[in-house]
């Protein structure tokens, strides 16, 4: 059957991309970035371009810098361990292997978390992540390669998964962030340096990105920006991304589903994340849940099967054998304002998070691209 999904914009750029173009600068074939002597990837996690965009007048430096081409589109599902491994390995999660917030284990009767459960959940993030991450690669050859995040993230289970290789730089506060970036690109010549930001993101999932404390880190985050690109100097480009945009779910527009939920008939296990489920069958029960689950949300939902995601490239033109059975036997990825919560489980916390991202609307999927530094002049 047609699946009737949206078309990307045909200016936007693949985010799997981005490093591959950044190194391409750096030894003389520029592509989408022109030459540069040292290249910088900022990761806004978080910021869509919609949203940036209906919020220019709070963001005037990045807006104004944003030209309509500068745009990318994110993987699918459009969550942060899968585009960020998609960024930092330059390939799709078909072959990365991240093809979720949270999946099953193949043969097994549980849900990993695939962002902060390596740790808890018996991850190997040399095996699991299947891909080899580039600043890995690169380092190995000799190009100096840096992360500057969080400290809290330096010994995390998912940085060894998709940032091993290069120098960790821990800096608590974001514009120290970017400072620090722009001093370590200006003392190593031909570095790739990756920076961080996650603050948009955190504020968005508690508030909201239409609200008063978004658009006030949005207000710092540009003018933290506008000082970043003007200490770039001798070459050195930069390029601000992200990593999935956000859409506004209020309390109201929730679907919870309880324990006498038909919908919930022969579901084994949930996992994914509230607008874009890995629905996992019992055994023989898959026609049956993709018929009851399209009958009653695909109206509001983009309602597939596994097979019919893969045939459509959702998760990139392959798939890897041992991949696929990670992938939900059903797929429900919303379409309208809605997010789908197991009430039955103890914890209701999850369902105090307002800003949603994960499915394939374009104020999930479109992400800005925007030129800094020598990219920009």
């Amino acid at each position: 059957m047609s699946l009737s999904l949206p078309a990307d914009p045909l200016s936007a750029r693949s985010l799997t991309g981005v490093l591959p173009q950044l190194l391409g600068s750096m030894t003389g074939t520029p592509g989408w970035f022109p030459e540069a002597r040292s290249a910088i990837v900022v990761m806004v996690d978080g910021l869509g371009r919609a949203n940036l965009s209906a919020r220019a007048g709070h963001a005037r430096f990045l807006t104004t810098r944003m030209a309509k081409k500068d745009a990318a589109r994110t993987v699918f599902p459009s969550t942060t361990a899968s585009a960020l491994t998609s960024l930092l390995t330059g390939e799709s999660p078909g072959i990365h292997g991240i093809v979720g917030y949270s999946v099953r284990v193949p043969g097994a009767g549980r849900a990993v978390n695939q962002l902060q459960g390596w740790e808890t959940d018996g991850l190997d993030p040399e095996s699991w992540q299947r891909s080899e991450p580039l600043l890995a690669r690169e380092a190995a050859a000799g190009r100096p390669c840096f992360v500057v995040s969080k400290p809290s993230y330096a010994a995390t289970g998912f940085t060894r998964a998709i940032q091993r290789g290069a120098t960790f730089v821990g800096v608590t506060a974001p514009a120290e962030r970017l400072s620090e970036a722009a001093r370590i690109a200006a003392r190593h010549p031909g570095a790739l340096i990756y920076v961080y930001l996650s603050e948009m993101d955190a504020t968005g999932h508690t508030y909201g990105w239409e609200s008063d404390r978004w658009l006030s880190k949005l207000e710092t985050l540009d003018g933290d920006v506008q000082r970043f690109d003007e200490a770039l100097q001798n070459g050195v480009g930069a390029v601000l991304t992200a990593d999935h945009g956000m859409i506004d779910v209020p309390a109201h527009r929730q679907v919870l589903l309880g324990a006498d939920d038909p919908l919930l008939t022969d579901v084994a296990v949930i996992a994914g994340e509230p607008r874009m489920l890995h629905l996992y069958a019992a055994e023989g029960g898959a026609d049956g849940v993709l018929e009851r689950w399209r009958v009653a949300e695909g109206e509001r939902a983009w309602v597939m099967s596994r097979d019919e995601a893969i045939s459509a490239g959702l998760f990139g033109p392959d798939v890897a054998l041992d991949v696929a059975p990670r992938i939900g036997d059903v797929l429900v990825a919303a379409r309208s304002g809605v997010a789908y919560y197991d009430d039955r489980v103890a914890d209701k916390r999850p369902q105090r998070m307002i800003g949603q991202h994960g499915s394939l609307t374009d104020q999930e999927r479109i992400v800005p691209l925007i030129r800094l530094g020598a990219f920009a002049r």
